[in-house]
């Protein structure tokens, strides 16, 4: 495929101009969508075909958190589009600091074609979304993380062949990946379990607004405290760390109250063999998850870490004019 024919492929999708802010926003059939561009893109990049289809354009990733895999699998991404990526770390700006954000998203729109920025409030990533007049894509809050979201079913996909029916645990503290994996689980037909002690649970509006999202696609979304009980015959097994960035000074009180809930081989062996394990990184060999699992042979950790580049560029690519 050319890279004209996959420009016109991607306007087919109708999702031009749009911000990508929650999986929650985005239709069943969006997110599939996605998701089926993610593999076009995928398999292209294998067969080193290039597909410049963003040439010409240029992307702002702002950064007020630090980060690996979100920063390194963007810029790479921005640049396989044939876009160029711009670098903005905390300091580099002036936002809510020197300058509000209704006057930073209307600069930034006279400069860049998209922003893509990872920060703690989700009301600074909707706040940019609503004042300028470019798509903004959410690579983290406090409270969801839809990229990883969607490399992850990406992921599911691919090992497990399918989404729909597909048994999804997630063990730990109820933060903004598991808040991500209910809502692509609704999207999509999973069967999420989100398993954490009480204290650790998710968002319950966020967790409604799965639930009411997974009526229509025959989804599940259930919360529990017995991890043994819902890992049996679970067709993937998934943990983050329980310490966020920000709660630090917690890490102890934290450690205590989430240790049941690690993912170990005692608990890969009881879910059966067909289980994979992920994890979205850095991972805290002994807290959430042991070094043993996370390069067994049921491990699709960096698989996953590796689709992130793959899920990334089909949302800026479906979303950037």
């Amino acid at each position: 495929m050319t890279a004209q024919q996959l420009r016109e492929r991607i306007s087919e999708l109708g999702l031009t101009g749009r911000s990508f802010l929650t999986i929650h926003d985005f239709s069943p059939a969006e997110v599939l969508a996605l998701l089926d561009l993610a593999t076009e893109l995928k398999a292209a990049q294998k067969r080193r075909e290039p597909h410049p289809v963003l040439a010409g354009r240029a992307v702002a990733l702002i950064f007020m958190k630090t980060s690996t895999r979100t920063r390194v699998s963007f810029e790479i991404g921005v640049e396989q589009l044939g876009a160029q990526p711009m670098f903005l770390s905390a300091g580099d700006i002036q936002l809510r600091v020197g300058e509000t954000i209704k006057d930073t998203a209307n600069v930034m729109s006279r400069y860049v074609d998209c922003i893509m920025i990872r920060t703690f409030a989700q009301k600074d990533v909707d706040d940019l979304a609503e004042y300028g007049q470019i798509p903004v894509i959410n690579g983290l809050t406090d409270t969801h993380h839809p990229c990883q979201g969607m490399a992850d079913a990406l992921t599911i996909r691919e090992h497990c062949g399918r989404l729909e029916g597909v048994k999804l645990v997630y063990s730990g503290d109820g933060n903004n990946v598991a808040h991500s994996l209910a809502e692509v689980g609704a999207k999509t037909g999973m069967h999420v379990v989100i398993c954490t002690p009480e204290g650790y649970r998710p968002d319950m509006d966020i967790i409604a607004r799965a639930r009411a999202d997974a009526a229509q696609t025959g989804a599940t979304i259930e919360l529990t405290s017995d991890l043994q009980a819902a890992a049996k015959d679970a067709d993937v097994i998934y943990t983050d760390t329980f310490t966020s960035m920000g709660q630090e000074a917690e890490h102890d009180v934290r450690l205590a109250a989430l240790k049941a809930f690690q993912v170990n081989m005692d608990l890969v062996r009881d879910a059966g063999p067909q289980v994979k394990v992920m994890h979205c990184l850095p991972a805290h060999w002994g807290e959430e998850i042991t070094e043993e699992v996370l390069y067994s042979p049921n491990s699709v950790v960096f698989d996953q870490a590796e689709n992130r580049l793959h899920a990334q560029k089909a949302i800026m690519a479906a979303v950037i004019r």
